[in-house]
């Protein structure tokens, strides 16, 4: 357990922990500290999740907050340093996890708006006898302001409140409400995507002075809302200073340091550093760099001022000692696959870390870079205090047993099955592999190459002799089969008159033969021009090189004209099972209609090659004579009128 001989006064004594009764010598660890109080179990133990809405009653706007079983997926999120550490909110630009050396933050509420409103609670009991007692906490806040009634508006709440005597901390407590100008602290945001502005304010600090409260019950409660409309958001971010300690980083500094690095708490508007007698302005930044190393036992003070309206005024107290030490972690032997491992472990605040060999690292002066070396290596870990003094060193060794996860493709990755092309995929041999397709496991396909019979999209998973598991990248692979060759209906032409001819759209290349009479033989859809008739056969061929042959019997008339048949028979035997009618040298179907005995309309349409199959609102006719008409313009531009009579038979 490390001891912290330094002195702290009212705004920053203890931060929860217990003091000793003369406040000189405190722990640096977070024993004594109220459980989860700052997030860091990574959870919402401890703390009370409320979720409701928001609503105007009076003029006055209304939480309505129940608490729930635990925290609500999107309203009430927890970030970690470890997975969100290059995560920023989408419109302030800041961080989503307080840059104060915390491991955990949350976020209350989201961006959705729906009039929805959160919040979170703790309580805790000053120790009996502890008349000095202070805290820390950060926020940062977003806004849409809809210029809505000031009651009306988005806002965020944070009430701290003395519960054994039901008095609030005014001091510690407030509520933003954006509302047509900018709050202090407050920017717009360059990120809003409509006409509504966006306000943010980056994580700030509040100091509670808690003072004189021994033996009392302290609620924090923070809130968020929406507003009142349903359709504007407001949410917010929360953290509590993790340092259950007494202790500035650099206020304990090693013996041999050139210069010492004071760093007060994060999020104030501003610092001024003092001596301890107020004599002399020694900086007026967050960190105070004091250079040669002070003697040890000098005192500095530092005045906190917070947004103006948010927090009060206070001044924190530092007393410098030579006895830091230093342990460098390494961490523990890893085994590389094929994937990057973490080596070493937190960094902390006031230390510089430097690692070699740097091949191999992600980054060689953090705590805690990725390592992805290409053979078995062992890294020194060097870790010294930022004045220079205290270097110490670790190692570590990362065994590498890296897999080879290329898959090579032989033959044509679209080929035709059948037509003596194929597809072979290969991995280099080890211990196991497994081929998989489409996601599913190949039965039996274990070997370091597979011919490949379906189409699908295939990958290999490789094992080896110490365990590692890759899976190779996919490959997609089509295998297509020929379609049979089908015979077209009969085209009727007019004797020297275009015609067009059309090939099933299920190739890639069309080729008709003979290339008499067409204007050209390549196309999926030639012109027919002729005076005698004509049978063609339509090779279709496929990239994959499936072929198809269809045929086409073309017959020629003297003119343009439109043809009917007198009887069709729609049994569904494919022959004759629709009326319809046959466009001889037309280029334009005005319409085709078809009437029963009574005169009703029961069947039109203008498109080509489409026809009546003997129904009329999905119910099957009887035998019975219908008429038709039926109106076309010819490729001589002629209007052609047509009309007759037709029997359904059953």
């Amino acid at each position: 357990m490390q001891t912290c001989p330094v002195s702290l006064f009212p705004g920053f004594r203890a931060f929860f922990c217990w003091l000793l009764a003369s406040c000189s010598v405190l722990t640096a660890s977070a024993q004594g500290c109220p459980p989860n109080i700052d997030f860091e179990k990574g959870t919402f133990e401890n703390w009370t999740c409320y979720t409701g809405s928001v609503f105007v009653s009076g003029g006055q706007n209304v939480f309505s907050l129940s608490p729930g079983g635990g925290p609500v997926l999107g309203r009430q999120t927890m970030y970690s340093a470890a997975a969100n550490s290059n995560e920023y909110d989408q419109y302030g630009g800041f961080p989503v996890v307080c840059p104060n050396g915390s491991g955990y933050s949350i976020r209350l509420g989201n961006n959705e708006g729906g009039g929805q409103a959160e919040g979170v609670s703790y309580e805790f009991t000053i120790p009996p006898g502890r008349d000095e007692y202070s805290l820390i906490y950060h926020y940062a806040v977003v806004f849409q302001d809809p210029r809505h009634q000031i009651y009306e508006q988005p806002r965020m709440q944070i009430e701290i409140t003395n519960v054994t005597d039901n008095q609030v901390i005014d001091c510690s407590s407030f509520s933003f409400t954006p509302y047509g100008s900018l709050l202090p602290g407050f920017f717009e945001s360059p990120a809003s995507t409509d006409t509504i502005p966006v306000w943010c304010k980056s994580w700030s600090a509040v100091s509670i002075n808690l003072d004189n409260l021994a033996g009392k019950t302290i609620q924090l409660f923070f809130k968020t809302a929406d507003c009142t409309f349903r359709r504007h958001f407001g949410y917010a971010y929360i953290d509590v200073n993790s340092e259950c300690s007494s202790v500035f980083t650099g206020a304990t500094y090693c013996q041999d340091d050139t210069l010492v690095n004071l760093t007060a708490p994060y999020g104030y508007q501003s610092y001024r550093w003092f001596d301890a007698g107020f004599t002399q302005v020694l900086g007026t930044s967050q960190v105070l760099t004091i250079d040669p190393a002070p003697p040890s036992g000098t005192q500095v003070a530092v005045e906190v001022v917070p947004y103006n309206g948010y927090g009060c005024l206070d001044t924190l107290y530092a007393r410098l000692i030579d006895t830091l030490t230093l342990h460098a972690d390494a961490g523990p032997d890893v085994l590389y696959c094929n994937t990057p491992v973490l080596v070493g472990g937190n960094a902390k605040p006031g230390v510089v870390y430097s690692w070699t060999p740097s091949s191999g690292l992600s980054d060689a002066g953090i705590s805690n870079p990725s390592a992805s070396p290409d053979s078995t290596t062992k890294y020194i870990l060097s870790t010294r205090h930022d004045g220079g003094g205290c270097e110490v060193s670790d190692t570590v060794i990362v065994s590498a047993y890296p897999i080879d996860t290329r898959l090579d493709v032989l033959g044509r990755t679209n080929f035709c099955f059948g037509y003596g092309d194929s597809a072979v995929l290969r991995v280099e041999p080890a211990d196991k592999i497994q081929w998989f397709r489409d996601g599913t496991a190949i039965p039996g396909a274990t070997g370091p190459s597979y011919r490949v019979f379906n189409s699908g999209v295939y990958r290999a998973q490789i094992t080896n002799s110490v365990g590692c598991i890759r899976s190779t990248s996919t490959q997609t692979v089509k295998v297509e089969r020929a379609q049979a060759g089908v015979r077209y209906p009969i085209l009727y032409a007019a004797d020297d008159v275009p015609s067009p001819l059309a090939a099933r759209p299920i190739g890639d290349t069309a080729r008709w033969t003979p290339g008499f009479n067409l204007d050209n033989p390549s196309s999926f859809t030639p012109f027919f021009t002729g005076t005698s008739d004509q049978q063609y056969l339509v090779t279709i061929k496929t990239n994959a090189g499936c072929t198809t042959v269809d045929t086409q019997l073309v017959k020629t008339l003297k003119q343009p004209d439109i043809y009917v048949p007198s009887a069709f028979t729609p049994n569904g035997d494919g022959r004759n099972d629709v009326l319809k009618p046959i466009l001889a040298g037309m280029k334009e179907l005005r319409f085709f209609r078809v009437y029963n005995r009574w005169g009703q309309l029961v069947f039109e349409t203008k498109v080509p090659g489409a026809g009546w199959d003997g129904r009329v609102n999905g119910r099957e006719q009887a035998t019975n004579a219908v008429v038709w008409v039926a109106r076309a313009i010819g490729s001589d531009g002629k209007l052609y009128d047509r009309k007759g009579t037709t029997v359904l038979i059953r």
